[in-house]
Protein backbone atom coordinates (compact mmCIF):
# COMPACT_ATOMS: atom_id res chain seq x y z
CA UNK A 1 0.00 0.00 0.00
CA UNK A 2 1.59 3.82 -0.77
CA UNK A 3 0.83 7.10 0.01
CA UNK A 4 2.55 10.23 -0.84
CA UNK A 5 6.41 9.22 0.16
CA UNK A 6 5.10 5.91 1.91
CA UNK A 7 5.10 2.38 1.29
CA UNK A 8 4.26 -0.35 3.23
CA UNK A 9 4.72 -4.28 3.25
CA UNK A 10 1.05 -5.75 4.08
CA UNK A 11 2.13 -8.98 2.92
CA UNK A 12 1.71 -10.76 0.02
CA UNK A 13 -0.90 -10.00 -2.58
CA UNK A 14 -0.08 -12.19 -5.11
CA UNK A 15 -0.60 -10.77 -8.11
CA UNK A 16 -0.20 -13.31 -10.07
CA UNK A 17 -3.12 -15.69 -8.48
CA UNK A 18 -5.46 -12.56 -8.80
CA UNK A 19 -4.82 -12.34 -12.37
CA UNK A 20 -4.90 -15.78 -13.03
CA UNK A 21 -8.76 -16.66 -11.08
CA UNK A 22 -10.17 -13.52 -12.63
CA UNK A 23 -9.44 -14.90 -16.38
CA UNK A 24 -11.26 -18.17 -15.07
CA UNK A 25 -14.23 -15.73 -13.14
CA UNK A 26 -14.31 -13.49 -16.92
CA UNK A 27 -15.72 -16.65 -18.41
CA UNK A 28 -18.36 -17.23 -15.77
CA UNK A 29 -20.30 -13.81 -15.55
CA UNK A 30 -23.99 -12.63 -13.93
CA UNK A 31 -25.56 -14.98 -16.36
CA UNK A 32 -24.17 -18.37 -15.46
CA UNK A 33 -24.86 -17.46 -12.09
CA UNK A 34 -28.60 -16.64 -12.49
CA UNK A 35 -28.78 -19.82 -14.79
CA UNK A 36 -27.88 -21.55 -11.68
CA UNK A 37 -30.39 -20.25 -9.50
CA UNK A 38 -33.30 -21.09 -12.39
CA UNK A 39 -32.36 -25.00 -11.59
CA UNK A 40 -33.45 -25.20 -8.16
CA UNK A 41 -31.87 -27.14 -5.20
CA UNK A 42 -31.01 -30.56 -7.37
CA UNK A 43 -29.26 -28.85 -10.69
CA UNK A 44 -27.82 -25.65 -9.36
CA UNK A 45 -24.16 -26.73 -8.93
CA UNK A 46 -21.32 -24.94 -10.62
CA UNK A 47 -19.75 -27.93 -11.97
CA UNK A 48 -18.01 -26.05 -14.94
CA UNK A 49 -16.70 -23.54 -12.72
CA UNK A 50 -15.26 -25.49 -10.08
CA UNK A 51 -13.76 -27.58 -12.55
CA UNK A 52 -11.78 -24.54 -13.85
CA UNK A 53 -10.96 -24.15 -10.60
CA UNK A 54 -9.72 -26.90 -9.42
CA UNK A 55 -7.77 -28.15 -13.08
CA UNK A 56 -5.75 -25.02 -12.49
CA UNK A 57 -4.46 -25.87 -8.86
CA UNK A 58 -6.24 -23.30 -6.93
CA UNK A 59 -8.52 -25.48 -4.89
CA UNK A 60 -5.00 -27.44 -3.92
CA UNK A 61 -3.05 -24.16 -3.15
CA UNK A 62 -3.44 -25.23 0.73
CA UNK A 63 -2.19 -28.83 0.13
CA UNK A 64 1.20 -29.69 0.73
CA UNK A 65 3.60 -30.60 -2.10
CA UNK A 66 4.48 -33.90 -1.13
CA UNK A 67 0.69 -34.70 -1.26
CA UNK A 68 0.08 -33.13 -5.00
CA UNK A 69 -1.40 -29.69 -3.90
CA UNK A 70 0.63 -25.88 -3.96
CA UNK A 71 1.99 -26.22 -0.45
CA UNK A 72 1.20 -22.08 -0.37
CA UNK A 73 0.03 -20.60 2.53
CA UNK A 74 -3.02 -19.53 3.99
CA UNK A 75 -3.09 -16.32 2.88
CA UNK A 76 -2.83 -17.26 -0.80
CA UNK A 77 -5.89 -19.52 -0.21
CA UNK A 78 -8.00 -16.16 1.04
CA UNK A 79 -6.59 -14.20 -1.82
CA UNK A 80 -8.00 -16.88 -4.34
CA UNK A 81 -11.67 -16.62 -2.73
CA UNK A 82 -11.21 -12.89 -2.34
CA UNK A 83 -10.85 -12.61 -6.17
CA UNK A 84 -13.61 -15.12 -7.07
CA UNK A 85 -16.42 -12.92 -4.91
CA UNK A 86 -14.74 -9.63 -6.08
CA UNK A 87 -15.61 -10.70 -9.72
CA UNK A 88 -18.87 -11.19 -8.67
CA UNK A 89 -18.81 -15.32 -9.05
CA UNK A 90 -19.06 -17.24 -5.75
CA UNK A 91 -16.24 -20.07 -4.02
CA UNK A 92 -19.42 -21.31 -1.62
CA UNK A 93 -19.86 -24.59 -3.98
CA UNK A 94 -15.72 -25.24 -2.95
CA UNK A 95 -14.46 -22.85 -0.68
CA UNK A 96 -14.89 -25.84 2.45
CA UNK A 97 -12.14 -28.40 0.71
CA UNK A 98 -9.94 -25.46 1.59
CA UNK A 99 -10.33 -25.87 5.07
CA UNK A 100 -11.86 -29.71 5.75
CA UNK A 101 -8.80 -31.20 4.40
CA UNK A 102 -6.83 -29.17 7.17
CA UNK A 103 -8.65 -31.83 9.55
CA UNK A 104 -7.10 -34.84 7.35
CA UNK A 105 -3.75 -33.47 6.75
CA UNK A 106 -3.20 -32.33 10.37
CA UNK A 107 -4.68 -35.06 12.56
CA UNK A 108 -5.33 -38.09 9.78
CA UNK A 109 -2.98 -41.12 9.25
CA UNK A 110 0.41 -41.02 6.63
CA UNK A 111 -2.00 -44.02 5.05
CA UNK A 112 -4.74 -41.55 5.25
CA UNK A 113 -3.23 -38.24 3.34
CA UNK A 114 -1.31 -40.30 1.01
CA UNK A 115 -4.52 -42.27 -0.55
CA UNK A 116 -6.84 -38.97 -0.03
CA UNK A 117 -4.96 -35.78 -0.21
CA UNK A 118 -3.22 -36.21 -3.89
CA UNK A 119 -6.43 -37.09 -5.07
CA UNK A 120 -8.65 -34.60 -3.43
CA UNK A 121 -5.93 -31.92 -5.03
CA UNK A 122 -6.43 -33.20 -8.41
CA UNK A 123 -9.91 -33.31 -8.43
CA UNK A 124 -10.78 -36.70 -8.53
CA UNK A 125 -11.98 -37.07 -5.30
CA UNK A 126 -14.52 -34.14 -3.64
CA UNK A 127 -14.17 -33.02 -0.55
CA UNK A 128 -16.61 -30.32 -0.13
CA UNK A 129 -19.57 -31.98 2.74
CA UNK A 130 -18.71 -30.99 6.32
CA UNK A 131 -21.17 -32.97 8.53
CA UNK A 132 -21.53 -30.67 11.95
CA UNK A 133 -24.39 -28.99 12.19
CA UNK A 134 -27.77 -30.78 13.39
CA UNK A 135 -31.52 -29.82 13.38
CA UNK A 136 -31.85 -29.56 16.97
CA UNK A 137 -27.98 -28.56 18.27
CA UNK A 138 -27.44 -26.11 16.27
CA UNK A 139 -24.22 -23.92 16.73
CA UNK A 140 -23.72 -26.24 20.19
CA UNK A 141 -21.67 -28.78 18.58
CA UNK A 142 -21.00 -30.70 21.69
CA UNK A 143 -24.48 -31.89 21.81
CA UNK A 144 -24.36 -33.84 18.70
CA UNK A 145 -26.80 -36.42 18.87
CA UNK A 146 -25.57 -38.44 15.48
CA UNK A 147 -23.70 -41.39 16.98
CA UNK A 148 -21.31 -43.81 15.60
CA UNK A 149 -20.90 -47.24 17.97
CA UNK A 150 -18.28 -49.19 17.01
CA UNK A 151 -18.49 -53.06 15.98
CA UNK A 152 -15.95 -54.84 14.84
CA UNK A 153 -14.23 -53.12 12.01
CA UNK A 154 -17.02 -51.01 11.44
CA UNK A 155 -18.72 -48.05 12.79
CA UNK A 156 -22.97 -48.00 12.98
CA UNK A 157 -24.20 -44.58 12.23
CA UNK A 158 -27.48 -43.11 13.05
CA UNK A 159 -28.56 -39.54 13.42
CA UNK A 160 -29.02 -36.69 11.16
CA UNK A 161 -27.35 -33.59 9.77
CA UNK A 162 -28.83 -30.61 8.19
CA UNK A 163 -27.49 -27.41 5.91
CA UNK A 164 -24.70 -29.98 5.13
CA UNK A 165 -23.69 -28.11 2.01
CA UNK A 166 -22.40 -29.73 -1.27
CA UNK A 167 -23.04 -33.18 -0.06
CA UNK A 168 -24.64 -34.25 -3.19
CA UNK A 169 -21.69 -33.19 -5.22
CA UNK A 170 -19.06 -34.47 -2.71
CA UNK A 171 -17.11 -37.96 -2.96
CA UNK A 172 -16.43 -37.86 0.55
CA UNK A 173 -17.93 -36.24 4.17
CA UNK A 174 -15.84 -35.06 6.91
CA UNK A 175 -18.19 -36.05 10.06
CA UNK A 176 -18.38 -35.25 13.73
CA UNK A 177 -20.09 -38.17 15.72
CA UNK A 178 -20.34 -38.95 19.12
CA UNK A 179 -18.61 -42.37 19.87
CA UNK A 180 -19.04 -42.01 23.79
CA UNK A 181 -22.63 -41.23 25.83
CA UNK A 182 -22.62 -37.60 26.64
CA UNK A 183 -23.44 -38.92 30.46
CA UNK A 184 -20.09 -40.80 30.53
CA UNK A 185 -17.37 -38.25 29.66
CA UNK A 186 -15.94 -35.57 32.26
CA UNK A 187 -16.24 -32.80 29.85
CA UNK A 188 -19.09 -31.85 26.97
CA UNK A 189 -16.20 -32.15 23.92
CA UNK A 190 -14.67 -35.10 24.83
CA UNK A 191 -16.58 -38.51 23.34
CA UNK A 192 -16.78 -37.04 19.84
CA UNK A 193 -15.11 -38.25 17.22
CA UNK A 194 -14.47 -37.23 13.48
CA UNK A 195 -14.76 -39.89 10.22
CA UNK A 196 -14.10 -39.33 6.47
CA UNK A 197 -16.93 -40.84 4.85
CA UNK A 198 -17.04 -42.03 1.58
CA UNK A 199 -20.76 -41.42 0.11
CA UNK A 200 -20.05 -42.89 -3.08
CA UNK A 201 -20.38 -46.56 -0.45
CA UNK A 202 -22.36 -45.14 2.03
CA UNK A 203 -25.47 -43.01 0.26
CA UNK A 204 -28.63 -45.87 -0.44
CA UNK A 205 -26.52 -48.36 2.37
CA UNK A 206 -28.02 -46.04 5.13
CA UNK A 207 -27.37 -42.63 4.28
CA UNK A 208 -29.60 -40.70 2.63
CA UNK A 209 -28.78 -37.15 1.00
CA UNK A 210 -32.26 -34.55 0.33
CA UNK A 211 -31.68 -31.05 -0.75
CA UNK A 212 -33.10 -28.26 0.90
CA UNK A 213 -34.04 -25.19 -1.26
CA UNK A 214 -32.57 -22.38 0.28
CA UNK A 215 -32.91 -18.42 0.19
CA UNK A 216 -29.11 -18.66 -1.49
CA UNK A 217 -27.25 -21.16 -3.98
CA UNK A 218 -24.86 -23.15 -1.69
CA UNK A 219 -26.50 -26.72 -2.66
CA UNK A 220 -27.21 -27.52 0.79
CA UNK A 221 -28.99 -30.91 2.30
CA UNK A 222 -30.00 -32.47 4.92
CA UNK A 223 -28.42 -35.95 5.71
CA UNK A 224 -29.96 -39.00 7.00
CA UNK A 225 -28.48 -42.16 8.68
CA UNK A 226 -29.84 -44.92 9.48
CA UNK A 227 -27.53 -47.79 10.74
CA UNK A 228 -25.05 -46.75 8.17
CA UNK A 229 -21.78 -49.23 8.46
CA UNK A 230 -18.51 -47.54 7.24
CA UNK A 231 -14.94 -48.67 8.19
CA UNK A 232 -13.48 -48.38 11.23
CA UNK A 233 -10.38 -46.62 9.64
CA UNK A 234 -12.77 -43.86 8.33
CA UNK A 235 -12.17 -42.25 11.77
CA UNK A 236 -9.44 -39.63 12.00
CA UNK A 237 -7.08 -39.56 14.99
CA UNK A 238 -7.97 -40.83 17.87
CA UNK A 239 -11.62 -41.71 19.11
CA UNK A 240 -13.50 -38.89 21.31
CA UNK A 241 -10.75 -36.19 20.11
CA UNK A 242 -12.91 -34.88 17.17
CA UNK A 243 -14.33 -32.09 18.91
CA UNK A 244 -10.59 -30.78 19.44
CA UNK A 245 -9.89 -31.42 15.63
CA UNK A 246 -12.08 -29.70 14.21
CA UNK A 247 -11.72 -26.40 16.70
CA UNK A 248 -8.07 -26.70 15.27
CA UNK A 249 -9.41 -25.68 11.67
CA UNK A 250 -11.85 -22.77 12.65
CA UNK A 251 -9.31 -20.27 12.41
CA UNK A 252 -8.41 -21.63 8.42
CA UNK A 253 -12.09 -21.17 7.96
CA UNK A 254 -12.42 -17.68 9.68
CA UNK A 255 -9.46 -16.59 7.80
CA UNK A 256 -10.84 -17.89 4.55
CA UNK A 257 -14.52 -16.67 4.81
CA UNK A 258 -13.23 -13.05 5.67
CA UNK A 259 -11.50 -13.52 2.18
CA UNK A 260 -14.21 -14.13 0.63
CA UNK A 261 -16.75 -11.15 2.34
CA UNK A 262 -13.50 -9.02 1.36
CA UNK A 263 -14.44 -9.77 -2.04
CA UNK A 264 -17.77 -9.14 -1.60
CA UNK A 265 -17.32 -5.74 -0.20
CA UNK A 266 -15.08 -5.04 -3.00
CA UNK A 267 -17.68 -6.01 -5.84
CA UNK A 268 -20.31 -3.74 -4.10
CA UNK A 269 -17.89 -0.76 -3.65
CA UNK A 270 -17.21 -1.16 -7.30
CA UNK A 271 -20.50 -1.45 -8.55
CA UNK A 272 -21.91 1.60 -5.96
CA UNK A 273 -19.11 3.80 -7.05
CA UNK A 274 -19.21 3.35 -10.77
CA UNK A 275 -23.52 3.45 -10.42
CA UNK A 276 -23.28 6.70 -8.60
CA UNK A 277 -20.87 8.51 -11.10
CA UNK A 278 -23.16 7.78 -14.20
CA UNK A 279 -26.00 7.85 -12.61
CA UNK A 280 -27.91 11.46 -13.49
CA UNK A 281 -31.07 12.47 -11.16
CA UNK A 282 -32.03 16.32 -10.80
CA UNK A 283 -29.27 17.19 -13.19
CA UNK A 284 -26.38 15.67 -11.14
CA UNK A 285 -24.22 12.50 -10.44
CA UNK A 286 -26.37 10.80 -7.53
CA UNK A 287 -22.73 10.40 -6.01
CA UNK A 288 -22.53 13.93 -5.14
CA UNK A 289 -25.45 13.67 -2.38
CA UNK A 290 -24.50 12.77 0.85
CA UNK A 291 -27.30 10.06 1.25
CA UNK A 292 -25.38 8.24 -1.06
CA UNK A 293 -21.76 9.45 -1.02
CA UNK A 294 -21.73 8.78 2.77
CA UNK A 295 -22.46 5.21 3.29
CA UNK A 296 -20.29 3.87 0.71
CA UNK A 297 -17.55 6.07 1.99
CA UNK A 298 -18.05 5.06 5.60
CA UNK A 299 -18.99 0.82 4.03
CA UNK A 300 -15.60 1.92 2.83
CA UNK A 301 -13.67 2.24 5.57
CA UNK A 302 -14.97 -0.57 7.59
CA UNK A 303 -13.48 -3.10 4.31
CA UNK A 304 -10.03 -1.39 5.24
CA UNK A 305 -9.95 -2.22 8.10
CA UNK A 306 -11.06 -5.44 8.09
CA UNK A 307 -8.73 -6.11 5.14
CA UNK A 308 -6.06 -5.61 7.35
CA UNK A 309 -7.54 -7.52 10.28
CA UNK A 310 -7.71 -10.32 8.04
CA UNK A 311 -4.11 -10.04 6.72
CA UNK A 312 -2.72 -9.80 10.41
CA UNK A 313 -4.70 -12.99 10.93
CA UNK A 314 -3.46 -15.00 7.81
CA UNK A 315 0.18 -13.57 8.99
CA UNK A 316 0.33 -15.36 12.37
CA UNK A 317 -1.69 -18.47 11.39
CA UNK A 318 1.19 -19.00 8.76
CA UNK A 319 3.86 -18.29 11.50
CA UNK A 320 2.16 -21.14 13.94
CA UNK A 321 1.09 -18.53 16.40
CA UNK A 322 -2.54 -18.43 18.00
CA UNK A 323 -4.25 -16.18 16.10
CA UNK A 324 -7.69 -16.81 17.74
CA UNK A 325 -9.04 -13.88 18.26
CA UNK A 326 -7.54 -12.08 15.28
CA UNK A 327 -9.56 -14.57 13.13
CA UNK A 328 -12.69 -14.48 14.67
CA UNK A 329 -12.38 -10.53 14.35
CA UNK A 330 -10.98 -10.55 10.96
CA UNK A 331 -14.25 -13.00 10.25
CA UNK A 332 -16.34 -10.35 12.31
CA UNK A 333 -15.21 -7.12 10.34
CA UNK A 334 -15.19 -8.63 7.05
CA UNK A 335 -18.44 -9.99 7.34
CA UNK A 336 -20.08 -6.49 8.56
CA UNK A 337 -18.52 -4.48 6.36
CA UNK A 338 -19.44 -6.42 3.16
CA UNK A 339 -23.24 -6.17 4.54
CA UNK A 340 -22.97 -2.51 4.62
CA UNK A 341 -21.22 -2.20 1.30
CA UNK A 342 -24.13 -4.55 -0.12
CA UNK A 343 -26.66 -2.25 2.01
CA UNK A 344 -24.88 0.91 0.40
CA UNK A 345 -24.93 -0.61 -3.23
CA UNK A 346 -28.66 -1.95 -3.09
CA UNK A 347 -29.68 1.89 -2.05
CA UNK A 348 -27.48 3.42 -4.33
CA UNK A 349 -29.14 1.49 -7.23
CA UNK A 350 -32.65 2.05 -5.86
CA UNK A 351 -35.13 -0.42 -7.95
CA UNK A 352 -33.08 -1.88 -10.24
CA UNK A 353 -31.28 -3.19 -7.55
CA UNK A 354 -33.86 -5.81 -7.59
CA UNK A 355 -33.40 -6.77 -11.51
CA UNK A 356 -32.07 -9.97 -11.48
CA UNK A 357 -29.85 -8.75 -14.20
CA UNK A 358 -27.45 -6.44 -12.68
CA UNK A 359 -26.88 -9.08 -9.66
CA UNK A 360 -26.89 -6.88 -7.18
CA UNK A 361 -29.63 -8.54 -5.19
CA UNK A 362 -28.29 -12.07 -5.61
CA UNK A 363 -25.01 -11.02 -4.33
CA UNK A 364 -26.79 -8.91 -1.45
CA UNK A 365 -28.39 -12.26 -0.55
CA UNK A 366 -24.92 -14.37 -0.48
CA UNK A 367 -23.57 -11.81 1.37
CA UNK A 368 -26.05 -11.86 4.47
CA UNK A 369 -24.70 -15.29 5.43
CA UNK A 370 -21.73 -14.80 6.43
CA UNK A 371 -23.11 -12.36 9.68
CA UNK A 372 -25.12 -16.00 10.37
CA UNK A 373 -22.21 -18.65 9.27
CA UNK A 374 -20.21 -20.43 9.51
CA UNK A 375 -20.19 -18.75 13.05
CA UNK A 376 -22.55 -16.18 13.99
CA UNK A 377 -21.53 -12.39 14.93
CA UNK A 378 -23.06 -13.03 18.30
CA UNK A 379 -20.74 -16.14 19.18
CA UNK A 380 -17.96 -13.80 18.00
CA UNK A 381 -18.83 -11.58 20.19
CA UNK A 382 -19.08 -13.34 23.23
CA UNK A 383 -15.41 -15.12 22.26
CA UNK A 384 -13.95 -11.42 21.97
CA UNK A 385 -15.78 -10.50 25.42
CA UNK A 386 -14.86 -13.96 27.27
CA UNK A 387 -11.56 -15.11 26.02
CA UNK A 388 -10.02 -11.31 24.75
CA UNK A 389 -11.35 -9.06 27.27
CA UNK A 390 -12.12 -11.76 30.37
CA UNK A 391 -15.63 -11.02 30.78
CA UNK A 392 -18.04 -13.19 32.26
CA UNK A 393 -19.07 -16.06 29.83
CA UNK A 394 -22.46 -15.04 28.49
CA UNK A 395 -23.77 -18.34 27.64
Amino acid sequence: MTGEGVSLDLGEDYPEIREAVTKICDEYPGEYWRGLEDQGPEGSYPTAFVKELTDAGFLGALIPEEYGGSGLPIRAGAVILETVHANGCSAAACHAQMYIMGTLLRHGSEEQKRAYLPKIATGELRLQAFGVTEPTTGTDTTQTRTKAEKDGNEYVVNGQKVWTSRALHSDLMLLLARTTPADKVEKRVDGISVFLVDLREAVGNGCEIKPLDAMINHNTTEVFFDNCRIPADSLIGEEGRGFRYILDGMNAERILISGESIGDARYFTKKAVDYSNERVVFGRPIGSNQGIQFPIAAAYAELEAADLMARKAAALFDSGVDCGAEANIAKHLAAEAAWKMGEACMQTFGGFAYAREYDIERKWRETRLYRTAPISTNLILSYIGQHVLGMPRSF
